[in-house]
């Protein structure tokens, strides 16, 4: 069973459109979050595009880019996210953490690191406003309140460029959260990457691997995150 699941992972990856794999520069350091891309936590780093749907449909405007670092005790993520319109909940509340989040415009980074049980997996998301949420996934065995009870200590900042109609989200994401296994340069991960945008009924879906189905929730089609120097 394991080496079909890794077969099949791998040629849904390879069937798609676009690159397989995304790439992560190693950090020094670990450093404070920020959403400045030409901060050094962010400069000369690998970056991914993207700008298609689920079901791999153009989304003209929204071309993402995210750029990904790495420390041995972290994975950082920054989305670069043009957007027409901003659809955000009033009264947000960037402390405590916000269920339901992808109810209005959101970054999301779904991460696993078993190649056994790819129905299991981590999610985090982050608002243009500072709200956050992360959730413990098990597409087999749903967790109480689907997971979102879990808390993963991940850093988070986001900031709106309304000038530029850009925004931005920063993850700080502590390797613990998502396997017991150490980092080091060529570890790989399962990873998706996705925004929700705009107010209904146009709402736009934009993702790095394209599931082929309206729902992110499809682990068979995650691209794979790689730990470099």
């Amino acid at each position: 069973m394991k080496y079909l699941a890794l077969f099949l992972f791998c040629v849904l990856c390879s069937a798609q459109d676009g690159p397989a794999r995304m790439h992560a520069k190693r950090l020094a350091r670990d450093l404070a979050l920020n959403t400045d891309p030409n901060s050094s936590l962010w400069r000369n780093a690998p970056s991914v595009y993207f700008d298609h749907g689920s079901q791999n449909e153009l989304v003209p405007g929204h071309r993402t880019q995210v750029i990904a670092r790495w420390t041995p005790k972290a994975i950082y993520f920054l989305f670069v996210c043009p957007y027409e319109e901003l659809y955000m909940k009033p009264s947000p509340d960037a402390v405590k953490e916000t269920n339901l989040m992808w109810d209005y415009d959101v970054a999301e980074v779904f991460v696993g690191a078993d190649f056994e049980k790819i129905w299991q997996y981590r999610e985090f998301e982050i608002s243009p406003q500072g709200e956050w949420v992360d959730l413990d996934i098990d597409r087999k065995a749903p967790k109480p309140e689907g997971g979102w009870l879990w808390n993963s200590g991940f850093g988070h900042a986001a900031r709106i460029d309304a000038a530029k109609k850009v925004w931005y989200a920063a993850f700080s994401i502590p390797v613990k959260s998502i396997t017991d296994k150490p980092a080091a340069a060529g570890t790989e991960y399962r990873v998706n990457l996705y925004r929700i945008q705009g107010p209904p009924p146009n709402r736009k879906s934009i993702c790095w691997r394209p599931t082929g189905e309206p729902s992110y929730h499809v682990p068979e089609a995650f691209g794979l995150l790689r730990l470099e120097e």
